[in-house]
């Protein structure tokens, strides 16, 4: 018994030892050599968490598709645009402003709000984001822009999706899809736990996280490592979302609960409209198997994306691959001819992902972002942190897919930039899009709703309207004449 039991163990390390001699092979074929240094310096329990970390590493990329891929991201990302002329704003049947014109979004809203009530609609966030840029440590949704409430993005957003249910009186809630990343996934589930999911049904709302993808030196060639048992991964960028829906069997649960739209918005809106019935209107009423929507540009010179056509495909365009002249050239009426700000606020149709996300994983290209990344040198056996970039992280976009659809199917519906968005991109203090210019946005909005109602509130007087009492202005009737003297106040 024991002379079978050594048999055994010296198989089983025989096995171990046959399989990480595959797995280095595979790296070292891949041009990875350098990644194994300092193997005869570790000791058992890490060699065999270096091979477990590179075989799951493996089993998602394959080391020489990777290799490959970051060569072709390299060689994108330094290609001259000598296309511009193919760049031209979107034809106007892909392309409508619900601005000034009531009767057409009130069409499209009687539209989506039957599906919803139909219970065909699902939402998904995009929170794998941290606050760090705002100075907290915590995934960016749980931030406090200071309104007189206190209230976190997700709160906000939360209180948005039990106002559209108890307007609609939803069969079933609205499906709530969280995408979050490994460094936010567990202090994001229990921000919601420790808030009670701020009244949702917990089975109403899925987390999952994105994926992600190691990183390169600044050539493109070796992969960098974060310990001696670890590659540096980091998140695969907005377009990582595609494949972690698919991966994490998101589209067949949708199907399953025969939802047929889906709206995607990122967490740092502090203004957005969750499941938004307009929305979901406009695109079932044009037929549009996916639209975005778009905020008109304040001025000829602001450096936003836009919504826009390449040779003859809905695309969207950096604000630098149009010359000054594109950029300044104006219509009949006097608007800018590329106008359509992207702000990452799409509508899919189930049917086109069915048909389509598998051939989008595979095909999508992937883009390089060169970054003071930290490493674990193995030849010295030293951390390094750099000061000026020294590595390549790869990302996917989120736009990249917009050309593989057919014009006719596509459509940009363009809305009101003081009603429906307001990022939270930067630090407190600095010039735009930071916690001071989210909170006024929110509140100025709120107050304009109840002065519609004909509420009297004094000048410079700023009311809080909560998402659970209004989702767009509705059901203020109630505070006709009433004044508003006092500053901050939360409606309750």
């Amino acid at each position: 018994m024991k002379h079978r039991a050594t048999t055994i163990l010296k198989v089983s390390a025989r096995s171990r030892s046959n399989k990480m001699g595959s797995i280095r092979e595979l790296y070292e074929k891949s041009g990875q050599s350098a990644l194994f240094e300092h193997w005869d310096r570790l000791s058992d329990a890490q060699k065999r968490e270096f091979e477990r970390n590179l075989e799951a590493t493996a089993a998602k990329n394959a080391p020489e598709k990777l290799v490959g891929d970051c060569k072709r991201a390299i060689e994108l990302s330094s290609g001259d645009s000598d296309d511009v002329g193919a760049i031209k704003p979107l034809p106007s049947g892909s392309y409508e402003s619900t601005l000034g014109e009531p009767a057409v979004e009130q069409e499209y809203r009687d539209l989506g709000l039957r599906e919803l009530a139909e219970g065909r609609v699902a939402v998904i966030l995009m929170a794998g984001g941290q606050g760090t840029r705002l100075g907290s440590s915590q995934p960016k949704g749980c931030y406090d822009i200071q309104l007189p409430s206190a209230k976190s993005l997700f709160q906000i957003q939360a209180e948005k999706l039990l106002r559209l249910q108890e307007l609609v009186k939803t069969p079933a809630p609205i499906p709530w899809y969280i995408m979050t990343s490994k460094p936010t996934r567990q202090s994001t589930e229990q921000f919601f736990q420790d808030h009670e999911y701020f009244g949702l049904s917990k089975h109403q709302i899925t987390f999952f996280n994105q994926g992600t993808l190691p990183a390169f030196d600044l050539k493109g060639e070796n992969l960098l490592l974060n310990s001696p048992t670890e590659l540096v991964e980091s998140p695969d960028g907005n377009g990582g979302l595609y494949r972690a829906i698919k991966d994490n069997g998101i589209l067949e649960d949708m199907v399953a609960k025969n939802i047929r739209h889906i709206h995607m918005y990122c967490v740092d809106n502090v203004l957005v409209k969750l499941a938004d019935p307009v929305f979901i209107g406009f695109a079932l009423k044009n037929k549009f198997e996916l639209a975005t929507k778009a905020v008109r540009k304040r001025d000829a010179s602001e450096s936003v994306g836009l919504i826009a056509s390449k040779h003859g495909a809905p695309c969207v365009v950096e604000y630098s691959e149009i010359s000054k002249e594109m950029a300044e050239a104006t219509d009949k009426e006097g608007l800018l001819k590329f106008r359509a700000a992207n702000i990452v606020n799409h509508y899919y149709s189930v049917n086109l992902l069915q048909r389509e996300l598998e051939a989008w994983c595979e095909s999508m290209p992937y883009h390089i972002a060169k970054k003071k990344i930290p490493v674990y040198n193995n030849k010295t056996e030293s951390y390094l942190k750099p000061t000026e970039p020294n590595g390549i992280k790869l990302e996917q976009f989120i736009f990249d897919v917009f050309p593989k659809v057919a014009m006719d199917k596509f459509g940009c519906l363009e809305v009101d930039r003081s009603s429906e968005f307001s990022p939270l991109k930067n630090a407190p203090g600095t010039a735009n899009d930071n916690p001071e210019t989210s909170r006024a946005a929110y509140l100025n909005l709120g107050t304009s709703w109840l002065e519609h109602a004909g509420a009297k509130v004094a000048s410079g007087v700023l009311i809080e309207v909560p998402g659970k009492i209004s989702y767009g202005g509705e059901h203020l009737e109630s505070y006709k004449g009433q004044s508003f003297n006092e500053n901050l106040t939360i409606l309750h």
